[in-house]
């Protein structure tokens, strides 16, 4: 009855966005700026919400998307005026932390992963295999870097120094992310970017997140008990949406199983 009387105060909502899985480029699936953005646009502009809580369970993937879904809830909630409370669930790890970093106050379960502030690259070196088999490459480039990291071709130290050169620049690129955006509640003098992970209380102990609590309960004790919650779900095709993969995607599905499993999951 309470919808049909005017002028009735509504109880405080709370927009609510799930983004679970690796962070991959679209022709990868999983999560990426192109795929949230209208998603997070609604969360932000729709009832005139208190708060955002985003629901992370990420370990992680590619430092662009990373940056840019960011970057899009970081406008987004200076915008609307808005704040935005991350909810670390299984994992919030490498590019999985720089979007918890998105947010103004970050929570955890008590065995949580969270941390892992560094870059990964990694690949196979197949040149000795396919020698055996009588295989020969063959590589026509212009530009001498054009070929660097071949997997089929011997590993060259210039190529490996180039590659650490960039992975050097990304690091920099996210430690100045959880810098800013954790400012004041870093403990000084303590390196928190060597790729180390934490588990709950002890991410708390060093700074990377405000506290151990669940959703529902923090969003009542900061908005009252009868706050509302508005959730904003990634929509997924058809096939996925009976648990059918096919091809690339059963591929992909494997490769994110792998990244999940880096950290026991």
């Amino acid at each position: 009855m309470k919808r049909f009387i005017p002028f009735l105060p509504k109880p405080p909502s709370v927009s609510v966005i799930r983004l679970q899985g690796v962070i991959a480029t679209g022709a990868r699936g999983g999560l990426n700026d192109a795929g949230l953005a209208a998603l997070i646009e609604k969360a932000f502009s729709r009832g005139k919400p208190k708060a955002v809580a985003i629901v992370l369970n990420s370990p992680g993937g590619s430092p662009v998307q990373s940056s840019l879904i960011a970057a899009r809830i970081r406008r987004l909630s200076v915008e609307k005026n808005v704040p935005v409370h991350a909810f670390v669930e299984d994992v919030a790890a490498s590019g999985g932390y720089w979007l918890a970093c998105a947010a103004d106050h970050i929570w955890a379960d008590e065995t949580s992963i969270v941390g892992s502030i560094g870059v990964i690259s990694a690949g196979f070196g197949l040149d000795e295999f396919i020698q055996r088999h009588g295989i020969t490459r063959r590589v026509y480039t212009a530009g001498q870097s054009k070929s660097m990291l071949d997997p089929f071709q011997a590993e060259k130290p210039e190529d490996v120094t180039r590659l650490k050169q960039l992975q050097e620049q990304i690091h920099a690129a996210f430690i100045a992310h959880v810098k800013n955006r954790r400012a004041g509640k870093l403990p000084e003098g303590r390196d928190l970017f060597t790729g180390e992970i934490w588990v709950g209380a002890g991410a708390q102990e060093v700074g990377l997140i405000d506290g151990t609590a669940h959703l529902v309960p923090k969003m009542k004790e900061l908005f009252g008990k009868d706050v509302r919650f508005n959730v904003f779900d990634q929509r997924r095709s058809v096939l996925a949406r009976f648990g059918l993969t096919l091809g690339q995607g059963a591929v992909n599905a494997l490769e994110d199983r792998a990244a999940f499993a880096r950290f026991g999951l």
